[in-house]
């Protein structure tokens, strides 16, 4: 593992695809649109001054629909697109600056890519594909196959080692993906539509295995999605694009609590709030009931009235993470916040997440 793990810094990162996109950064600076920009210039604005920290250790979602630019963001990340204008910084580098050798380096060394088409070699077997990139890197050949045999297991793929892809499952291709990332030791986890091309089923039980992964590995993961619910169930944080821009970012929590705009509520119609949403932001600071259920404020509204349904009763007091009392819900407040806002009590901002 890492010795440490870096946040990254995206600095007013700008991708204007075509032959001129660097004379044309200011005029979009001044306001000419994606559109104006394509008709008048046949120019193709990609990303416009994309600010993003991605927290170390983190599941940084990205969504968006098709042609948001969140496949041309990600790609940024390691340099497999040359940005227009901006800076990428992690480790007190500049990604974008990088000489040729320096950034081989990096991507051997501290990042690795699972693909939507999971990208694995048919010719190479399942321990054979695991250990490309450490093959790469010239590792000695039992290291690196031991490495990969326990990854392997990791994902669930024991006993399919000399099988190769064709004989897999879509679901096991793509553990096979995520085995070969996470053999290969980085830092950093770039996942674009990971689980897109994969059944609902396989889809779900994917984003678990990924989650119990990473609640041990804590990676650095940026995950790249159309999907709201996936977006919701995987990121501790997330930025949602629009014609190249990012018009919100924060916790599923936030984002569900407090939309930016039509655009984004529309996506949040049909989201299961009790999934998301937790009880810290609907509960009556410093109130304490009389009840036999106490919940972590940290405790999802779905759980939260779980609980108190099967206590028989209607109340909960809620602790903070370190124990002490804080406040108490009620089951009609929990239920109704699952169902719609409640205009009459909104919860700030600040309250939400404090």
């Amino acid at each position: 593992m890492a010795d440490a793990i870096h946040d990254i810094e995206i600095r007013n990162l700008y991708k204007i695809f075509g032959p001129d996109g660097a004379s044309l950064v200011d005029k979009v600076k001044n306001g000419m649109s994606k559109e104006e920009i394509k008709s008048r210039y046949q120019h193709v604005v990609g990303l416009n001054d994309v600010n993003l920290t991605i927290p170390a250790g983190q599941i940084q979602v990205v969504m968006g629909l098709s042609g948001s630019g969140k496949s041309t963001l990600i790609r940024h990340i390691n340099r497999l697109i040359e940005p227009t204008a901006g800076s990428v910084m992690f480790d007190g580098k500049d990604i974008v600056q990088m000489s040729q050798t320096e950034l081989r380096n990096f991507r051997r060394e501290k990042t690795a890519m699972v693909f939507q088409k999971f990208a694995l070699f048919p010719h190479r077997t399942v321990l054979e594909n695991t250990t490309y990139g450490l093959d790469i890197r010239k590792l000695p050949g039992k290291e690196a196959e031991e490495r990969a045999r326990r990854w392997i297991s990791r994902v669930g793929l024991d006993g399919f080692e000399d099988s190769y892809p064709n004989q897999l499952s879509g679901g096991m291709q793509q553990r096979v993906g995520l085995a070969r990332a996470l053999t290969n030791d980085a830092e950093i986890l770039l996942m674009d539509e990971a689980f897109s091309a994969l059944d609902p089923l396989i889809r779900t039980d994917m984003q678990s295995v990924l989650l119990d992964l990473q609640a041990e590995l804590k990676k650095t993961i940026i995950f790249i999605t159309h999907d709201l619910d996936e977006a919701l169930n995987l990121g501790d944080r997330i930025a949602i694009l629009r014609d190249g821009e990012i018009i919100q970012q924060g916790t599923g929590e936030q984002i569900v609590l407090r939309p930016a705009n039509d655009y984004i509520s529309s996506f949040l119609r049909d989201v299961r709030r009790g999934h998301v949403i937790t009880v810290r932001t609907i509960m009556r600071k410093g109130e304490r009931s009389d009840t036999p259920v106490t919940l972590p404020h940290t405790t999802l509204l779905e759980e939260a009235a779980r609980a108190m349904t099967n206590e028989n009763t209607n109340r909960a007091n809620i602790t903070d993470a370190k124990g002490n009392h804080v406040g108490s819900v009620t089951l009609a407040k929990t239920v109704a916040e699952m169902i719609a806002p409640d205009d009459t009590e909104e919860v700030s901002l600040e309250e939400a997440v404090a």
